[in-house]
């Protein structure tokens, strides 16, 4: 018997290279990335030998896509998404246009029509989620400030890609390619687009936090661990197909929504911990196809246009979204942190751009100067990420422009002239107001303790002054962010704050101010708790210390209890003998 064995195959290949130019590629101290980019050159048709099957890749790739979606989504709830939305959405906006722009101007110095370089030019606008996913994670900044806003800038992206994707076979005409059949008019596509994206994402919020949540808590009680995973993979992937077909919404974002809904479960931190191995393993296959995609040929016969291309997408889109964010007022390290994420693009990319050459819009060309740029701008990103401190550091240093627009005037950066000044003496400053932060300022508001709250984030600043709190936007990494909080004769300085990376420079600036301030840290790992214990940083928490001693001091006063009771109900019996 003959077996089609061209998917085993295709894994073989895939996962096999990619493991060896993956550990080569770290051995010389590059992204394991480029390693998995370069497999997949090797396993493509325009490399001599082996030939994988790249409709087989790019099919398991689109489930690798689906899993990381599905993660970020049990990690970024609704309300995250809409404390973001006041950079995120002008922020993702603005940025495509300029980036459409750029794409444009090439498409016509190649001698492209008007509506090849616009499809050309949204092409370079729209970064890849997989990749700033991985590169967030693999710096524990997925769950900071600045990690929130790059996720949600990019799902602005993605939601606008799913509107170009289904407007364009109704604009084709118009814009000099061929109309598909059904392409029908402009408005019709448009109504019934908005019309499904409203009607899906309505379910999902309505129905779908109560539905999920409810069924992966009823798998949960069988005990079963393979039922409860294959739940969770059952539904990452349904509701992403189901989203895809009924709703045309792509793949990525039906299993973003299908993570966020889960989130609403008590269940969704196993969730995301029982996914994860096969998030890791299928992204591995994203890079893989798109590395087979890609001809090297395109590099010696077209280097101008090459270059052209990646220079839009690291320097053009980067410097585009640097501006914007600080002119929306937001630190300078948020801008190069968002810089960063978009300095790449990806599936949405390759995604419009086949979509474009089909319709007759874009000239196969277009189609290998797309993967060329998303090749090395992705091979290029974490270089990116790593250059942000010293990119910041010379900017502070050298260039007045940069310290004039991130430290202009700014109201949210002072406190309000209102806050009596009983309230700056002897208070606490709190820095960072999330799940943690919250919890510490309702507990302190509770025993009559003053405190000033410092958030990057400004739209919870002006929801804290509203409700009378005074609060402080900016970095507490920065002095004048400190200053402005009144450390120099606070009583304490607690971080609350899931972002680390600063939390030494806070406390050197806190007691630099005032050196008998009490610090209080929080912390996520024992390495960090021990280095900063070694270097008298205060008082450090870390939160699965902190719960399993509250536990164990329970269980204690419960066993406690029940031997005194045991031993007082003994000496009764034998009194009454």
């Amino acid at each position: 018997m003959h077996h089609n064995v061209s998917l085993i195959a295709t894994l073989a290949a895939a996962f096999g290279l990619a493991l060896v130019f993956g550990f080569l590629a770290a051995r010389v101290k590059l992204p394991a990335l480029v390693g998995y980019l370069l497999a997949g050159i090797v396993l493509g048709p325009f490399t001599p030998g082996f030939i994988a099957d790249a409709d087989l890749a790019a099919q398991l790739a689109e489930i690798g896509v689906m899993l990381l979606m599905f993660g970020v989504g049990l990690h970024f709830s609704l309300d995250d998404l809409m404390e973001v939305r006041k950079i995120a959405l002008p922020g993702a906006v603005l940025q495509i246009g300029v980036a459409t722009l750029l794409g444009l101007g090439i498409a016509l110095w190649l001698g492209w029509s008007f509506g090849a370089g616009l499809v050309f030019g949204l092409c370079l606008s729209v970064a890849s989620t997989v990749v700033l996913l991985r590169a967030l994670e693999e710096r524990g900044a997925l769950e900071s400030m600045n990690g929130r806003i790059a996720v949600g800038w990019l799902v602005v992206e993605d939601l606008a890609m799913v509107l170009v994707l289904v407007l364009l076979p109704a604009l084709s005409g118009w814009l000099g390619g061929e109309t598909p059949d059904g392409g029908g008019s402009l408005w019709n596509a448009l109504l019934v687009t908005l019309g499904q994206v409203t009607i899906f994402i309505s379910l999902m919020l309505v129905v779908g936090r109560k539905v999920f949540p409810w069924l992966l808590w009823q798998v949960a009680k069988t005990n079963s661990r393979e039922l409860f995973t294959l739940c969770v993979i059952a539904a990452a992937i349904g509701i992403a197909y189901g989203s895809a077909k009924l709703f045309g919404v792509s793949f990525a974002l039906g299993a973003f929504f299908a993570g966020m809904v889960l989130r609403e479960s008590e269940l969704s931190h196993r969730a995301a911990t029982e996914s994860l191995p096969l998030q890791d393993a299928f992204s591995v296959l994203f890079f893989v196809s798109v590395g087979m995609l890609f001809n090297p040929a395109v590099l010696v016969e077209q280097p101008l246009e090459v270059l052209a291309v990646v220079f839009i997408i690291i320097f053009g889109k980067s410097v585009a979204a640097f501006l914007l964010v600080l002119l929306l007022r937001y630190p300078l390290n948020t801008a190069l942190t968002v810089s960063a994420s978009l300095a790449q693009i990806g599936e949405f990319s390759f995604i419009l751009v086949a979509l474009g050459v089909s319709l007759g819009l874009l000239p196969p060309e277009a189609q290998s100067l797309v993967l060329a740029g998303a090749i090395l701008s992705i091979a290029l990103n974490p270089f990116m990420f790593k250059a942000i401190g010293p990119v910041q550091r010379w900017l502070q240093a050298h260039s007045g422009l940069a310290r004039r627009l991130d430290r202009r005037a700014d109201p949210l950066a002072e406190l309000p002239m209102a806050v009596p000044q009983e309230r700056l003496s002897g208070q606490v400053v709190l820095v960072g107001y999330g799940r943690v932060g919250r919890r510490i300022a309702a507990d302190l508001k509770a025993h009559g303790i003053h405190y000033v709250v410092v958030e990057d984030n400004r739209e919870i600043v002006q929801r804290l002054r509203q409700e009378g709190i005074p609060a402080v936007a900016g970095n507490a990494a920065e002095p004048e962010v400190l200053i402005q909080a009144h450390v120099a004769r606070a009583a304490a300085l607690v971080i609350a704050t899931p972002d680390t990376f600063h939390v030494r420079a806070m406390i050197e600036i806190a007691r630099t101010l005032n050196p008998r301030i009490e610090t209080i840290v929080r912390i996520h790992s024992d390495e960090e708790a021990e280095l900063l214990r070694k270097e008298h940083a205060g008082q450090v928490f870390m939160g699965e210390h902190e719960l399993a001693k509250g536990m164990s001091r329970y269980v204690l006063q419960k066993l406690k209890g029940e031997g005194q009771t045991s031993r007082e109900a003994n000496h009764a019996n034998a009194a009454s003998q």
